[in-house]
């Protein structure tokens, strides 16, 4: 027994509908275009040449096609009408547009698509309530098949672009890692990967397990690399990459928290965060943070540990002409050798006893409460017998300025007595 077939929408409709319209598509067309981008308010704000350029072309395929379908029962978009329409709305979502717009044009190109074909029959003969009925079915159907289409294409384009993506961040992630890649091709990723600027990076050092978590929580705001023994996870300077976001966002994942440093250091942050957290293995509550080992790993001879801790722990003075910097630098040093005896400081740098303590509110004034901390004054004795050594010796370097653009540490550390 055979299987009744249902008719398409269009079938019914009247035989001398396509006639009628036709004479009078081109202005039609227009007209339609015309008013889907005016009617639309997300296509009338951008004002697009070749918005507008597509959205006729868009109209007059679907016009014609719609005229063609008239008394058939041929589905009503084939392949190449579909591309069409796909490829709208994939055009859509590349101008990050959302599909709302295209469903409101959609509509609007219904209601005046009906509007029209009534207007064109009614100046042959009179239409009938039925005709009208059947007409309003068939145009519903065959632009809800059009729209269909464009929002496949919405969607496809979307996917494709979150592949893309992935690929441009996966791509910055490895340059910075990698670290030698030229200036203008490592900001060129990050441009491609979503990132406006590209100045100051925390590195995190998580488990390899904790990869997928730490792309859906840090999005835009960070670059995750998958290693072979762990993952690593590079976030812009902000709010996000603040201690005390890090510390309840990572506790109890196993973090390593590297330095924040400027971009072209990424590689030796993410070396840090390493070394400290073999020097002091995750506890599984809070993240390691290797600004709060800097000084061990100094003392073990790690070299960027030094940099960055005389960066950070002498960048109030960095600003300073060199002569005045430098005779606070032997003043401090030599304060925190004799445990805060003026006498035996301004003996030993030749000096009146009120030039040391002119330069030592100086101090006070640059340096802050950092000067309570004996922990701080430990870190600041090493950084200044490394310096002041370098110095004797030639190797000079602007103390605060090996690692330009780091961003000093929080009072952590030493030993000496109190500076008044």
């Amino acid at each position: 027994m055979s299987r009744a077939v249902t008719p398409t929408p269009w079938e019914r409709l009247p035989a001398d509908l396509a006639g009628a319209m036709r004479p009078d598509l081109p202005a039609t067309v227009e007209e339609v275009a015309r008013e889907v981008a005016q009617a639309t308010p997300a296509f009338a704000a951008a004002r697009s040449t070749k918005l507008e350029r597509d959205l006729r072309r868009a109209v007059e395929v679907a016009l014609a096609r719609f005229l063609a379908l008239v008394g058939t029962a041929e589905p009503a978009v084939p392949a190449d009408i579909r591309d069409v329409f796909t490829a709208l709305g994939a055009a859509e979502a590349r101008e990050d547009r959302g599909p709302e717009a295209l469903l409101a044009a959609f509509r609007t190109a219904a209601g005046l698509t009906l509007r029209s074909a009534v207007r064109a029959l009614g100046q042959v003969r009179p239409v009938s309530t039925d005709e009208l009925l059947d007409l309003s079915d068939a145009i519903t159907t065959y632009v809800d098949a059009l729209a269909a289409a464009a929002t496949d294409g919405f969607g496809l384009q979307l996917r494709e672009q979150a592949g893309e993506g992935d690929r441009a961040r996966r791509r910055l992630a490895e340059l910075l890692v990698r670290g030698s890649a030229p200036d203008e091709v490592v900001r060129a990723a990050a441009a491609e990967a979503g990132w406006r600027g590209l100045d100051v990076v925390v590195p995190v050092v998580l488990p390899p397990e904790q990869a997928r978590d730490a792309r859906f929580r840090y999005g835009a705001d960070g670059v995750v690399l998958d290693r072979e023994r762990d993952t690593v996870v590079l976030l812009r300077s902000g709010p996000r990459a603040a201690r005390a976001a890090l510390r309840t966002a990572l506790a109890g994942r196993g973090a390593l928290v590297g330095p924040a440093l400027p971009w072209p250091q990424v590689p030796e942050g993410v070396r840090l965060a390493v070394l400290a957290g073999e020097a002091a293995p995750p506890d599984g509550a809070d993240p390691v943070f290797a600004e709060d080992h800097l000084a061990l790993l100094a003392l073990r001879g790690e070299q960027g540990a030094l940099a960055v801790l005389t960066a950070r722990r002498l960048a109030p003075l960095a600003a300073l002409r060199e002569t005045q910097r430098e005779r606070l630098l032997a003043t401090l040093h030599s304060w925190l050798r004799h445990w805060g005896s003026r006498a035996d400081v301004a003996a030993e740098l030749f000096v009146h006893a009120q030039t040391v303590s002119y330069r030592l509110r100086t101090l006070r004034d640059l340096l802050g409460d950092d000067l309570d901390d004996p922990t701080a004054r430990f870190e600041l004795h090493l950084v200044l017998t490394h310096h002041l050594t370098a110095r004797a010796h030639g190797a000079y370097r602007n103390p605060g300025a090996q690692t330009p653009g780091a961003v000093p540490s929080a009072s952590v550390g030493g030993t000496a007595g109190p500076l008044t």
